[in-house]
């Protein structure tokens, strides 16, 4: 099982919101599929699928906020 973490955003970004999903728990995905879209107060962007496999959970609800380095979801 690997965690989709939050990667850095850029200098000076510690945190961003959860937008949207674009995945499911229990839903195939492939390596570099964007799977959650996230927005700070300076831009919008997606974060892709680590590897092949399959969504197990997403840890971090739509409207909430996530830090830099947090887990995301787990890919299984």
């Amino acid at each position: 099982m690997e965690q989709v973490i939050l990667p850095e955003l850029g200098e000076g970004i510690t945190q961003a919101t959860v937008a949207c999903w674009h995945v499911k728990v229990g839903q195939q995905v492939a390596v570099d599929d964007d799977i959650v879209e996230l927005v700070t107060d300076k831009a919008t962007f997606c974060v892709p699928a680590p590897k092949n496999g399959m969504v197990q959970n997403i840890l971090v609800a739509e409207g909430q906020p996530v830090r830099i380095g947090q887990p995301l979801a787990t890919i299984r």
